[in-house]
């Protein structure tokens, strides 16, 4: 994912049991991906093994079936976005179920915005592929995913083979084609909306998450002494206003028991592990139920009619 600090949505919590293979190269591919090269921007072919555009700029895929389109321009360190580590755990919280509840509210708003089977959907900061698999599962969408973190999107190609993942900078300008797609994700993600409103059709959807008030406020008791509980959304709604029409918002909610490790996980993706009075206070918990909360919105480009 583009360095976004805190979210879980970046795991697998619905893995079919024979994961579809890759789909061959296609006309489906045609004119979406375009060469990150300054100046250049031209379509790339998606080969089996290979993106290549007009003026001879290549990529090679990986073994995993994904494709790195991050220019050492537009990255501030060697390896940008989440560690191994990190990915793993967030993939161990949303597999004990700790996103299910955004997960199934973020399909039900794409569906009542009729975006179905075949809709071509982009996760901006995708991470391991957690929502983008739920939503394959769910909705049929074609699933596309970006994020800077190359351990997240090799994870989530392996996860998904039927999908396409490139491993990219979603606070720059992305490798895709403008009006490509019918929803764009960024849940706890970068807010780059004059990038987001490029990138959708006409009629499209673009769909925002941020943590509420309430989001994870017991961990945060337990272990800095005090949660404030600031809303996130009255800014955001401000920011996005230039670019989208505010459609529908949705506040997802569960609360969960977690254990010590489970904890630990938490912890490490928030990424508050490292602070030694933080690591003192987690070895006195057992066990703590959790408040898993995000504030959603649905917006539509200002542009469309």
């Amino acid at each position: 994912m583009a360095d976004r600090g805190r979210g879980l949505l970046d795991c697998s919590t619905m893995t079919p049991e024979t994961p579809p293979r890759s789909p061959p190269p296609g006309s489906r591919d045609a004119g979406i991906v375009v060469c990150p090269v300054r100046g250049c921007g031209a379509p790339l072919a998606w080969g089996e093994r290979t993106l290549r555009c007009p003026a001879g700029h290549s990529f090679d895929r990986a073994r995993s079936g994904h494709v790195h389109l991050l220019l050492v321009q537009d990255r501030r360190s060697k390896h940008p976005g989440d560690s191994a580590a990190v990915v793993r755990a967030r993939r161990r919280l949303v597999e004990a179920g700790a996103a299910d509840a955004v997960a199934d509210r973020v399909a039900e708003m794409l569906r009542e915005a009729r975006v179905g089977p075949g809709a071509r959907v982009l996760d901006a900061g995708c991470g391991e592929g957690f929502l983008l698999r739920r939503l394959r599962a769910t909705l049929g969408v074609e699933p596309w995913g970006v994020d800077i973190s190359s351990a997240a999107v090799e994870l989530a190609a392996k996860a998904l083979p039927a999908g396409r993942w490139i491993v990219a900078n979603a606070d720059r300008r992305l490798p895709f084609a403008g009006g490509a797609f019918a929803a764009v994700l960024a849940i706890a993600a970068r807010r780059n909306f004059a990038e987001y409103a490029r990138l959708l059709a006409p009629d499209g959807r673009l769909v925002l998450g941020v943590p509420a008030a309430d989001d994870l406020v017991e961990l945060r008791e337990a272990v800095q002494g005090r949660a404030d509980r600031r809303d996130r959304t009255a800014g955001l709604l401000e920011a996005l206003a230039p670019h989208f029409r505010l459609e529908r918002q949705a506040t997802a909610r569960s609360r969960r028991r977690l254990d010590h490790p489970a904890l630990a996980d938490l912890l490490a993706v928030t990424y508050r592990a490292g602070r030694a009075g933080v690591q003192r206070r987690l070895a006195e918990l057992d066990a703590l139920d959790v408040t898993f909360a995000m504030d959603l919105v649905v917006a539509i480009p200002a542009s469309a009619t």
